[in-house]
């Protein structure tokens, strides 16, 4: 009878799971920054339609000044965090590029122990066969 099936490179599969496991832990990071900095973007701009509205209203020279501080304010905001949400898509980038790598490694390890345990398979139904055979002709023998 056949042996159990045994895939040399199982430990490198293994690992390469893991390293698999931990970039998608990495882009997920980074996509949570992309999205934090997004959501604050998005703040942001509401503040600064808030802001607009009540400027609208406002009649006092005062109130009409530190409004416009506060919407300079809020632009130079918004231009530092279309910097890091630049910076954040870069680092996501590489972090995707790094998973796609790796998941074409272990993708290639995974093909080859399918083709292996296929040859496996062929190996072991052709040997069964050659027994049942040999069981088969040892048993006519007998009876002649």
């Amino acid at each position: 009878m056949a042996k159990a099936f045994k895939f040399e490179l199982q430990d490198v599969l293994e690992f390469r799971n893991l390293e698999k496991e931990q970039a998608q832990n990495e882009l997920a990071k980074a996509l949570a920054v992309e999205t934090q900095i997004q959501n604050d973007l998005q703040t942001i701009a509401a503040q600064f339609l808030s802001v607009q509205k009540q400027l609208d209203s406002y009649t006092d020279f005062e109130d009409i000044a530190a409004g416009n501080r506060r919407k300079v304010l809020l632009d130079l905001q918004k231009e530092e965090l279309l910097k890091q949400l630049s910076q954040a898509k870069i680092v996501s980038d590489e972090k995707r590029a790094v998973l796609d790598e790796i998941m074409k490694k272990t993708t290639a390890l995974e093909k080859l122990k399918e083709k292996q345990l296929e040859s496996w398979k062929e190996e072991a139904d052709r040997e069964e066969e050659a027994f049942i055979d040999d069981l088969a002709n040892s048993g006519t023998r007998f009876h002649q």
